[in-house]
């Protein structure tokens, strides 16, 4: 994705969900991406993105929420 990056990686929908609400009440643009496959759920991630200007603020967000 340009301009945007990887700043979370979970295989928990609702997880990546939540975090994604957190940053956007942060002010922060946040992009989910369903990576995982179709066919068998347990395989592969949900990744948020963000814009690169906002990657600093989004992991100290992402750090404050996912201990």
């Amino acid at each position: 994705m340009e301009n945007r990056s990887l700043v979370f990686n979970t295989a928990i929908e609702h997880e990546a969900t939540l975090l994604k609400d957190k940053l956007e009440a942060e002010g922060i643009h946040a992009l989910i991406l369903n990576q995982q496959d179709s066919m068998y759920k347990i395989f592969g991630l949900f990744e948020i993105y963000v814009r690169n200007e906002d990657l600093e603020k989004a992991k100290q967000i992402v750090e404050r929420n996912t201990q």
